[in-house]
């Protein structure tokens, strides 16, 4: 068989070594590979490389992705052509290639695209990738462990020159409207407070828990996540961009709160934002076991002909789900869920009233 590969969506760690997974798996069977170049930017543009066992050779620990990606690119809806559907060009572009199957490698809008080009008549096999761990029926993605790696030192580092100076820090993490970042990176990092987008936080509530910690003599340190909002307030939106299907930007909420909070503590509050030094690096140990995990099951998917599936874990398996169950949905931190009483338990603020 002829198998294209693209990673489409942000970067994060961990996308080299699902690409280096599928690659030799499918070498291994027999197949011929091709990279896509730039995600579904390359279909359009009609950008493409073969992949052999020299292009995959050493980027196992390499983050980033060496086929590049995109986020905008759309063929249904194209930002290079005024929002048109060029999906037919693609699907040209697949049968010039002579592709036999396509492996997408994405977040929730990758799969979505993918889903609709195997509509098309590509056959495509979905693996997961996202650093805000949000995709549905699929309990840990790659570059998630990285992200909150990042995250937890950060806030070891932000501890200590809070405890120097007494102060409250803040520190904003990603995850879009999940809160799986900042929950994991705040328990990992000994957060005080940890504020996430499904649960709306009370500013006053927060303020009196950093003022407790004042009389104590000491400081606080608190983990919001960027979709996080006060209780009847509206999302931080940091801009917005027309032509990309993810158009909403979200940041900024750690600067609006620590102009909350400023006027009813007593200690200087400080607001570092973590941006896409959460997307950089190398990635964990635990991310390169995962995606190796992830490209040889999609391979074994193609193998076996099991199309319009997305590689997912579940539990400690490595199983498949339809990727028409994917697409479009995004995984929350349910109210339920074991991590939110852990927190609790050690003392940990919500931001509750």
């Amino acid at each position: 068989m002829h198998v294209a590969i693209l990673t489409g969506g942000g970067d994060c760690p961990g996308l080299n070594a699902v690409i280096r997974a599928v690659t030799l798996a499918l070498l291994q069977q027999g197949d011929r590979v091709t990279g896509i170049e730039r995600g579904f930017l390359g279909l359009i543009e009609r950008r493409a490389r073969p992949l052999d066992h020299a292009a995959v050779a050493g980027i196992l620990a390499e983050g980033g992705t060496i086929l590049g990606t995109h986020n905008k690119a759309d063929p249904f809806h194209y930002f290079g052509a005024a929002g048109a559907d060029v999906s037919a060009q693609v699907m040209a572009y697949a049968g010039e290639l002579g592709l036999d199957a396509l492996v997408a490698i994405g977040g929730d809008g990758t799969m979505s695209i993918a889903h609709r080009i195997g509509q098309l008549g590509l056959p495509v096999v979905g693996v997961p990738k996202t650093i805000d761990n949000d995709i549905a029926h699929n309990d840990r993605s790659f570059g998630f462990d990285s992200a909150v790696a990042v995250v937890a030192e950060a806030l070891d580092r932000l501890a200590t020159t809070a405890r120097s100076h007494g102060r409250v820090m803040i520190a904003e993490t990603m995850g879009r409207y999940a809160g799986w970042i900042a929950l994991e990176g705040g328990l990992a990092g000994g957060a005080d407070v940890i504020l996430l987008p499904e649960q709306p936080f009370s500013v006053d509530a927060v303020a009196a828990r950093c003022r407790a910690n004042e009389q104590g003599g000491g400081c606080t340190l608190i983990c919001i996540a960027e979709g996080a909002a006060a209780a009847g307030g509206s999302l931080t939106v940091q801009q917005t961009i027309a032509d990309s299907p993810d158009p909403i930007r979200l940041g900024g909420v750690g600067h609006w709160l620590q102009q909350q909070l400023q006027p009813r503590v007593a200690s200087e509050v400080r607001t570092t934002l973590l941006g896409h030094v959460q997307r950089g690096g190398t990635p964990t140990p635990f991310d390169r076991v995962l995606a190796t995990r992830f490209g040889v099951a999609a391979a074994q998917l193609v193998k076996e002909g099991r199309f319009g599936r997305m590689v997912a874990l579940q539990g400690s398996e490595c199983t498949s789900v339809p990727i028409a169950d994917v697409a479009g949905r995004n995984r929350l931190v349910p109210p339920d869920h074991e991590l939110w009483r852990v927190a609790r338990a050690v003392g940990v603020s919500m931001g509750e009233a």
